[in-house]
Parts: C-alpha cells; structure tokens; sequence
C-alpha cells in the first residue's frame, strides 16, 4: 500500500474566532464534503470542546444525546461497505457534528516505525533501538477523512498542554508530533493507538444515522480501544452491549 507522508499538528492553539491551526495554517473552519462524499466534521468544533474540557465547563454533560467518549458498533444495516463491522470511539459529538477514530482496522503494510522514520523523529538505522512497545503498536485506519493526517488515542498518564483532549477520565486524544517523540523515546503514555485519518459527520449526520439502525452505542471500555487484536474489538464491543451479532438483522423493526 503507498502511504504519503502522515501528517501531524505541529502545534495546537485554542483562540475563539481564529480555530485550531495546524502547521501554522489555518484549518476549514466549515463542514464540507470530501472526495469520499461524506460530510467532513467541522473542526472549530472539536476545538470548542477541548476550551470547554479544559475550563472546566459541564455543558455536554447537561447533554445526555451526546455521544462524547462512547463507541459506535456498525449494524449490519450501515449500508456503507467502508464501515463493515467497524468500532469507533467518538471524540467529540455537539449539534455541529461529531468525529471519532475507528479503533479495530488496522492499516495494511504500514508499521509505526517506518512511519517514524517518514516524520524524521528517528534516523532509519536506529528503529532497531526503538522501544519494544513500538514495534508492536498497530497502526490503524482511523476513518476516510485526511487519511494522511495521524491521531492518537491514549491513556490519561500523558498529557501535553494546548495539545490533548481529555475526553474522558480514562482516554484522551492528541494529534501533534511531540507524542510520537516521546513514544520513541520510551516517555509516551501507559496504552496508546495510532491511527491515520478519522471518521467526521457534519451537524445532524450521526443522529441520522443512527435513527436508520446504522450504528449501536455504549460506554467506550479502555479495554476495548486498547486492549486485544483489532480483530476481536467487534465482538468485544458487542458482547459489552448484550447482543449476539448472529441475532443482528440488516432491517430496522417498526413500531
């Protein structure tokens, strides 16, 4: 598989009006449509919500519909080949749109050290030296949007300030390169993913979905983003549920 250069934030702002920049530019600051067709989210959005965690604020919580910090399990009735038997832990949901990482398709031919060495965080001739924890990390497809564009979800003993979305009191989120450093360098979190690309809907999307028998929900298990093979996270997730995926029909059921 030919991957391009992934790409992360080099630094991560919070600033009211002007959004999240990323490589000293400026991001979309609307939803739009990707070349995939899928709504891209708006990710002023999931800015908001990191000046909200970090402040402090109980808003969302004030907001039981929001699927912050859940997984989505895919119903046989997704309709979308692309997200077969998919698990995605949510990042951010508010009426503006929602965007999560899918957390069980792992990339094909890609490994976390060549891409370290794509970064230039570590020299070719030295991945040897690499912790064993890398060589071992997955890295994952996270979703269709900027696939190019690399995320990482991990436990809360990591935290890098105006770069880390704690999401909730067991997962966080960062995107800048600086994480990857300290992975390499032995310092990174206790349990970490790494995914290129991210699922995004735009404002109303999900909910949409969802009312169309595309997507189950439930309380994200840190055991399930990051414990096991990417293989089991399906019937795990939908164990956690209390359904059998045998049982599953690809139709929603009327009232």
């Amino acid at each position: 598989m030919s991957v391009r250069r992934a790409r992360f934030a080099t630094h991560v702002r919070v600033s009211g009006d002007h959004g999240h920049e990323r490589d000293g530019r400026a991001l979309r600051s609307r939803t739009r449509r990707g070349s995939n067709g899928r709504s891209r989210f708006d990710e002023t959005a999931l800015q908001r919500s990191m000046t909200s965690m970090s402040d402090g604020s109980d808003e969302d919580d004030a907001m039981p519909g929001y699927l912050d910090g859940q997984l989505l399990v895919a119903m046989p009735g997704m309709g979308d080949d692309r997200f077969d038997r998919t698990v995605i832990y949510v990042c951010a949901h508010s009426a503006e749109g929602a965007m999560g990482i899918v957390i069980n398709k792992p990339a094909a031919d890609v490994s976390l050290p060549d891409l370290l060495v794509q970064l230039d965080i570590v020299p070719a001739d030295e991945t040897i030296r690499l912790p064993e924890t890398v060589g071992e990390m997955r890295v994952l497809m996270g979703g269709p949007v900027e696939t190019s564009r690399g995320f990482v979800l991990h436990s809360p003993d990591f935290f890098l300030d105006q770069s880390t979305l704690p999401i909730d009191g067991e997962i966080c989120l960062t995107a800048t390169v600086d994480i990857l450093r300290a992975i390499a360098g032995g310092r990174g979190p206790d349990r970490a993913l790494f995914a290129l690309g991210y699922a995004g809907w735009g404002a109303g999307q999900l909910e949409t979905e969802i009312q169309k028998n595309g997507w189950l929900s439930c309380p994200a298990d840190p055991e399930i983003v990051f414990g096991g093979t990417a293989e089991d996270k399906y019937a795990s997730a939908m164990r956690k549920i209390g359904i059998d995926p045998v049982m599953l029909s690809p139709v929603a059921g009327n009232a």
